[in-house]
């Protein structure tokens, strides 16, 4: 299925799942508490469904697990893809036929054929069988540790932009809230606070939730970003000591043959 089709899947499933959940236990039980609190003069109590009965709370619970889906399926993407940094992938090469080690990689499977790595490496020897030069191959190389970089920072922008709009939906929450109240405020001048504390409630909860998603959402997003760098820093190290090092040996092993063959 493809990726996209897979993040939609996914924000559908968190809409119905939410949804399902407010309507089956939030709301009802957050307006009995209400009622029971109308009914004897007091305040909205603090309580946990009161806290996130709102629209506003609701979508940002939406979003954070939308974005929990994002940052974990990256994740486990990196990590089962870490048993090939302990793989010799060009095992029995030793810097001579590169052109059958490029088609034992090319004969891999699709899934494995796609991992950042093997294609750091297919892209390497592409070059190093063009130019038979160790320099071009080591350029190569970083260029493709760059390329898969900015890769992983323009896919990480989608849960960026939803770090961003999660407390833009509480701040919108709070104006809604503080509107509410300060309609009230002649019932409030009259004596009767309730509709006001209510009105403001919803303002601070909504505040409140959507800063606190943010929070666990940006510190998942930078435990991410660790081992994407991670990543890019081991399969540079993985080429150079797998690949170019062969190359370079292979090169040195010809250059005496050569000057042997001469003398």
């Amino acid at each position: 299925m493809p990726e996209v089709a897979k993040n939609i899947l996914a924000l559908v499933l968190s809409i119905i799942v939410v949804h399902l959940f407010y309507a089956g236990y939030v709301w009802p039980e957050s307006a009995q508490l209400l009622d029971a609190a109308r009914a004897a003069g007091k305040s909205a109590p603090r309580n946990i469904v009161v806290i996130l009965k709102d629209w506003e709370q609701e979508i940002a619970i939406i979003l954070m697990f939308w974005g929990l889906y994002l940052i974990f399926e990256k994740s486990i993407a990196i990590l089962r893809e870490r048993y090939l940094f302990n793989v010799d992938l060009l095992e029995g090469s030793d810097g001579g036929d590169m052109t059958a080690t490029l088609a034992t990689l090319e004969g891999l499977p699709e899934k494995i054929r796609r991992a950042p790595l093997v294609r750091t490496l297919m892209a390497s020897l592409r070059r190093f069988l063009i130019t038979q030069d160790v320099h071009n191959t080591s350029e190569t190389i970083e260029a493709s540790v760059d390329a898969m970089a900015q890769k992983q920072e323009a896919e990480n922008s989608l849960i960026r932009y939803l770090i961003w709009a999660i407390p833009a939906i509480g701040f919108i929450g709070t104006v809604r809230g503080i509107g509410e109240a300060l309609s009230q405020a002649d019932q409030a001048l009259a004596g009767d606070i309730a509709g006001m504390t209510e009105s403001l409630g919803v303002a601070f909860n909504s505040t409140f939730v959507a800063l606190l998603i943010s929070i666990v959402l940006m510190f998942l997003l930078h435990q991410l970003q660790r081992l994407q760098d991670g990543m890019l820093v081991d399969t540079q190290e993985y080429c150079e000591s797998f690949l170019l090092n062969r190359i370079s040996a292979a090169g040195l092993s010809k250059a005496d043959q050569n000057t042997g063959g001469e003398s």
